[in-house]
């Protein structure tokens, strides 16, 4: 049985449909080989912060892996304010642009930059609560820039970080904290994550295995501005289990807390409190 969709417009070929049209058939070069990237911005309380970051980033991705960026990322802004304004302004909005080929190139493998398809999908998505959530350790690891197309966001690499988090869940976990390839923490299944420790927040250092999401690094910028110490460095398992805090940011929820990991019991700390308190004043300000 089909899950029951939240009010939906999507964008593509010159209109707004509603719901969710299908667009992709057996041939397309998505359906079977999965050239797809997309990009995830929000709209909340009347805010859409960083939102020409995130139109801006699709169009990388979309080069990143091979398809043609074939609308500029100010006409996606444009579009996405235009559909924004069909919304009740009530229930928080996704905000999803994506690229996808309809064909490939030699014997079909590679996508054909020429056949690349957009379309810009808004749909209705609450944030979770900021209660916060636990996290497993997942077994599973993310791939290297040599070995998946980690500089795009890309609908290829979330079969992995879906495993991850189905196999936490099965272990009473609500997210999965995955290692890169040499074992060090590089992301949760759907976030970038922060622990504070003696005053100091520290983060994985980017190392071409996960995004440097545009959330994370605005949580960056506003706690260095705000005096705080932020260390980016390789951290470890036993760096996390050893934290006084733990916190995940993204684009989905923004800035939310972790209560859990592993047999490690957390309560959300001043310094979670504090980059989410200056994030939401970013927001706002931005759309004063």
């Amino acid at each position: 049985m089909a899950q029951e969709l939240s009010r939906t417009l999507t964008f593509v070929d010159g209109e707004w449909l509603e719901g969710n049209p299908g667009l992709i058939g057996p041939r397309s070069h998505a359906m079977w080989l999965g050239s797809t990237v997309f990009d995830g911005a929000r709209w909340f309380e009347g805010l859409t912060p960083d939102l020409d970051l995130h139109c801006a980033r699709v169009n990388v991705s979309a080069e990143a892996l091979g398809l043609s960026a074939t609308v500029p990322a100010r006409e996606i802004e444009r579009l996405t304010l235009e559909g924004l304004g069909r919304f009740d302004g009530e229930t928080a909005v996704y905000i999803r642009p994506m690229y996808w080929a309809e064909d490939g190139g030699y014997m079909g493998v590679p996508a054909d930059p020429a056949s690349t398809r957009f379309a810009l999908c808004l749909y209705e998505s609450p944030m979770i609560p900021s209660s916060g959530f636990s996290l497993g350790l997942s077994p599973f690891r993310r791939p290297t820039p040599e070995s998946a197309p980690t500089a795009a966001k890309a609908g290829c690499l979330y079969p992995n970080s879906g495993r991850a988090i189905l196999e936490a869940k099965a272990r009473g976990f609500d997210n999965a904290l995955i290692r890169d390839a040499i074992g060090n923490i590089a992301e949760t299944g759907s976030s970038n994550i922060f622990m504070g420790r003696d005053g100091v927040v520290f983060t994985p250092a980017p190392n071409g295995t996960f995004l440097n999401g545009i959330t994370r690094r605005r949580v960056i910028e506003l706690l260095r501005q705000d005096g705080v110490e932020v260390v980016e460095a390789s951290l470890t398992v036993e760096d996390f289990l050893n934290a006084d805090e733990v916190f995940s940011t993204g684009n989905h929820s923004k800035v939310v807390p972790v209560t859990r990991f592993e047999g490690r019991q957390f309560q959300p700390g001043p310094r979670y409190e504090r980059a989410r308190e200056l994030y939401w004043r970013f927001a706002r300000q931005g759309a004063a």
